[in-house]
């Protein structure tokens, strides 16, 4: 936004001073941010105005250093300017951007025709987020299993000879007519505070309205069998579609749904309480085919505490649980003469996908961004 200031009676009609909103990224030491005040051309005689800082969404002096004080331009100049001391944050605190205000008056040689411009700190950005750990929780160890992997999120970044970071919006919104692009951006996949987050965004890349993250273990990581557990908190507004889940690994010469996809969790946002456990399969004509269940839960929704989404995957039968209660079981028996694809290895898919043909697209209301919690994810076998 800018603001214009004609000069008074006397002065050089033609010279209009403008001031122009600043915004910088905040650092994890003190930084400076800078206010530019600028003339048309050079003016006749000293132009000065008095400024004061005043309080917005940023709060001093725990956001910023308030200051007031008066800033001259001199004939025959043409800018000027105002610095702003902007605290730094040691943790680099990701939160909603946040806002001051400079305000104008007792003006010299020009009236003031607006008398606000906005300073911006751009935290959207920071690496660290907290949130609450409550919820279910499960053991490290189970008789008879040993844990043959993990990946508990405890360190700075994530494990890229772990987890591939697809890019893009695949082929038809990734055959759902999804709406996301997907990034290997830190805005939309990053680790603290032993989670990952994936985090979606309206903001418009690639000519998508909105970005997001899908992580996979495909080609690095892959298990047959097995107890898998997921700790994770979900966002669950409109529009919004998380997944925990696995396809086999010879999709790029099977095909979907040929391979075989195991849906160990999905939630749509339009029904917060409820999350979903299906397997997809094709049927010996090649049709899709797939048997699931929906867990309900009877007080809150998934957004409000850690729950632990588990399979219990053996040969020729796969178990669904929540919160170690039973929701779900497939085997062999429900396939007829379809193949049946779950004997064979399989990857990890986790992402946030942003409308599609299940959960359909956000509506005015819905708020961004949103985010996806994940404490850890086991495999024993």
């Amino acid at each position: 936004m800018i603001y214009l200031f004609s000069c008074t009676k006397g002065s050089d009609p033609s010279a209009e001073l403008k001031i122009l909103n600043s915004a910088l990224v905040r650092n994890t030491t003190d930084s400076k941010l800078t206010f530019q005040l600028i003339l048309s051309r050079p003016a006749a005689s000293t132009v000065s105005v008095d400024y004061e800082l005043t309080d917005g969404t940023a709060i001093a002096p725990e956001d910023y250093i308030s200051a007031k004080g008066t800033v001259s331009i001199d004939k025959n100049q043409t800018q000027g300017t105002v610095d702003v001391v902007i605290k730094g944050n040691a943790l680099n605190t990701r939160q909603t951007n946040l806002q001051f205000n400079i305000k104008l008056s007792n003006p010299k040689n020009c009236t003031i025709g607006a008398s606000t411009a906005t300073g911006t700190i751009i935290t959207e950005d920071g690496t660290s987020l907290s949130t609450d750990n409550t919820g279910y929780t499960t053991p490290s160890t189970y008789p008879g299993y040993t844990l043959v992997w993990s990946d508990e999120f405890s360190g700075n970044s994530l494990d890229l000879n772990v987890w591939n970071q697809e890019t893009g919006n695949g082929s038809g919104g990734w055959g759902n007519n999804e709406l996301e692009y997907y990034t290997n951006n830190l805005k939309n996949t990053f680790l603290s505070n032993g989670n990952l987050i994936i985090e979606a965004r309206k903001e418009n890349t690639g000519n998508f309205n909105y970005t997001s993250a899908r992580l996979t273990t495909q080609n690095k990581k892959v298990f047959k069998f097995g107890r898998i557990d997921i700790r994770a908190k979900l966002p669950v507004v409109k529009g919004i579609w998380p997944a925990l889940w696995m396809l086999g690994t010879n999709i790029n010469t099977a095909g979907w749904p040929a391979c075989g996809e195991i849906d160990i969790m999905e939630l749509i946002g339009k029904t917060p309480s409820t999350v979903y456990g299906t397997l997809h399969w094709s049927n010996a004509d090649g049709s899709h085919n797939s048997k699931g269940a929906s867990y309900a839960l009877t007080t809150g929704d998934f957004s409000q505490q850690f729950h632990v989404y588990t399979i219990i995957w053996k040969q020729n039968n796969i178990q669904w649980f929540i919160d170690d209660q039973k929701y779900l079981e497939v085997s062999t028996t429900d396939f007829g003469t379809a193949n049946y694809p779950f004997n064979a290895d399989q990857f990890f898919i986790f992402n946030v996908a942003v409308g599609g043909n299940w959960p359909g697209s956000p509506d005015p209301v819905t708020e961004f961004p949103q985010r996806m919690f994940v404490d850890y994810v086991r495999v024993f076998q």
